[in-house]
């Protein structure tokens, strides 16, 4: 497509009305889970980080047999009893056939048949001709099979996110694969001639806080993101954009870019996504901050589906873009469930913004169930998302009174902690 045409294609989607917040979201969503990434075989040490494309079952009831909880004595019949062997974790016991018997038994083993009680071993005695005295507890101190689960119940939904506890999980229910989606890939396209990589801005010239910020954000939403993927400045024309993006999309399965969504002497990216034939899942957004952002697919030769997602180039509106479109986007693509948002009660008024959805930052107070708005938080500002625990969303024609309960944005603050 030449210049000229992928302009003129650009033009005609210019007119089309913002989203609203809410069915934006649900769009990106649903998008990525059409496309979502198909589902693999993995070893459960190379699991990490994927997500379950399956239930999770257990092979065999949890416990298979009969575990003792306690060091002691499994006895039969009343006491004292004979001493008439030893038991050990993974050792399989011969039955207990006589009453007044008894095996001495290690927590974790099996509990031999024929067991009527266990004595706990600091509870315990021995009389003068070697037998052992006591009086067992009254509840039962032996794990019964299937007291955890039992064989071929689901243990975790579809969905679950992988991390150590599901490993552990599957594990000890006897799984030595799981069936997985793979985390996706993501790349990052800086845009903007006046953008400086290192140093301080002057000049007009402004530093680039994107580029090294918001890798960090994909992998806290469970992306993977190699350095190499993150490529810029990219310079501004139509034909740099183009080659760009189109080298990003080779490898990647979302494309997020900074900068150039709105229409401008130096904004190539609508022409860009006009080149490629790319269709618009969402065309700006009604938010504040972050109205001009944007969500298109692509689907490569290989019939594989792609998207590019176009963050504004100011810094808190692109973080709102992202926690808006990309991270539902990422979300379906996992195969997760649509991220629920928390809700919690105002301690300050927000004001609305009229016909558009405030998304304002916020500090959470978790034990109180409070949310404090901060200060420094226009467009171009990082001081107050640096203090910030998430969004608070204030919907279209209202206004966030003190008191009110609203849903919540969360940020995903720290690498470990589950975004979606």
């Amino acid at each position: 497509m030449s210049t000229e045409t992928a302009a003129a294609a650009a033009a005609e989607v210019a007119a089309a009305p913002p989203a609203g917040w809410e069915e934006a979201r649900s769009r990106a969503y649903a998008v990525g889970l059409a496309a979502a990434l198909p589902a693999v075989d993995r070893p459960l040490a190379d699991a990490d980080g994927h997500t379950l494309a399956e239930a999770l079952t257990t092979r065999t009831d949890l416990p298979a047999f009969p575990t003792s909880s306690v060091d002691g004595w499994a006895v039969r019949g009343e006491g004292p009893w004979r001493v008439v062997g030893r038991v050990l974790a993974g050792q399989s016991p011969p039955p207990l056939t006589h009453d007044g018997s008894t095996t001495e038994i290690a927590t974790g083993a099996m509990v031999p048949e024929g067991t009527t009680a266990i004595l706990r071993i600091e509870e315990s005695t021995r009389t003068a001709d070697g037998r052992v005295q006591g009086t067992p507890r009254p509840a039962p101190e032996w794990r019964n099979p299937g007291e955890e689960a039992y064989a071929g119940e689901e243990l975790l939904p579809a969905g679950t996110p992988v991390d150590p506890a599901v490993i552990g999980l599957a594990a000890s229910c006897g799984q030595d694969r799981l069936r997985v989606r793979r985390p996706p890939r993501a790349a990052l396209l800086v845009f903007g001639d006046e953008l400086l990589t290192s140093g301080p801005p002057g000049a007009g010239r402004v530093r680039d806080a994107l580029g090294p910020a918001v890798p960090a954000w994909l992998r806290r939403y469970g992306c993977q993101v190699r350095p190499a993927d993150v490529v810029g400045p990219v310079a501004d024309t139509l034909p740099a954009h183009v080659a760009a993006v189109r080298g990003a999309l080779a490898t990647a399965d979302v494309v997020c870019t900074t900068g150039g969504t709105m229409r401008g002497p130096v904004d190539h990216l609508h022409p860009t996504l006009a080149a490629l034939g790319a269709d618009y899942v969402v065309n700006t957004v009604a938010v504040r901050p972050g109205f001009p952002m944007l969500l298109a697919r692509l689907v490569g030769d290989d019939g594989r589906v792609r998207f590019v997602a176009g963050l504004p180039g100011n810094p808190q509106s692109a973080i709102v873009a992202l926690v808006s479109l990309v991270a539902p986007l990422l979300a379906g693509l996992a195969g997760r469930p649509m991220p629920v948002l928390p809700q919690a009660v105002l301690a300050e008024p927000i004001p609305g913004r009229g016909d558009y959805t405030h998304l304002a930052l916020v500090r959470w107070d978790r034990a109180a169930g409070t949310l404090h708005p901060l200060r420094h938080v226009g467009s171009a500002m990082l001081r107050g998302l640096a203090g910030a625990d998430g969004f608070a969303l204030i919907r279209p024609g209202t206004s966030g009174e003190a008191g009110a309960r609203v849903p919540v944005v969360p940020l995903p603050l720290t690498a470990g902690e589950r975004a979606w």
